[in-house]
């Protein structure tokens, strides 16, 4: 009796160190199908960018990483909105930021395979339709995931194909997406007049509130 008990521990034993390895090879296995040009997070030191009013906003090259999603920014925690890295730009000719500004500017992440990302583009497109003429502009980051999504003709046919008539500008080699240290599509930053970027939302909803900060921020001065 104990030797058939011995051997039935020993082998429950077995099948779980089996199963713990599979796991961490599955684990390791998920984590490196990672697109070639996919960012490695970096973490930036913010410089301190003083406001004519005293306030100290932190500015940096490169967006840090502690903006807290779904919370609305106070302009004097508010950080610099990072420059649109180059690219091909439809729907418009290119632009900056720093041209852009006095305008509400939502820069969403985005690429056309993208399932969620496809979730999002109701709101997106009605924000565009309602809020264009009040002093939104809306400019889609697309940022390629898989190969398809990297050739610059299948991004002209999808963009009006999907009804979007707002600017996208391509990222093909994820400047634009490292700088803002995004790691998720879609992801949405909402940028005030002054160019500080005062919300961010990563993933699919949150429409409403969304919208609410589209016109805080288009009603302030």
């Amino acid at each position: 009796m104990i030797k058939k008990t011995l051997l039935v521990a020993i082998v429950v034993i077995g099948v779980a160190s089996f199963a713990i390895v599979s796991i961490g090879r599955h684990r390791r296995t998920v984590q490196t199908e990672r697109p070639a040009t996919a960012p490695v997070a970096n973490h930036v030191i913010a410089t301190v960018e003083v406001r004519p009013d005293g306030s100290n906003v932190p500015e940096n090259d490169a967006l840090t990483d502690e903006i807290k999603p779904d919370s609305l920014l106070a302009t004097a925690n508010a950080p610099k909105a990072p420059t649109l890295a180059e690219g091909v730009w439809i729907n418009s000719d290119s632009t900056t930021l720093e041209k852009l500004r006095g305008r509400v500017v939502l820069v969403e992440f985005w690429t056309f395979g993208c399932y969620n990302c496809r979730n999002t583009l109701p709101s997106v497109k009605d924000w565009d339709a309602k809020y264009r003429d009040r002093g939104l502009t809306i400019v889609g980051v697309h940022t390629p995931e898989t190969d398809s999504e990297y050739n610059l003709e299948n991004v002209r046919r999808e963009v009006p194909a999907l009804g979007i008539k707002y600017p996208v500008v391509t990222d093909n080699d994820y400047k634009t997406w490292k700088a803002y240290n995004v790691e998720a599509w879609p992801t949405i930053f909402v940028i005030d007049k002054q160019g500080h970027i005062r919300w961010l939302h990563v993933g699919e909803g949150s429409y409403e509130e969304t919208e609410d900060v589209i016109k805080t921020l288009l009603a302030e001065t």
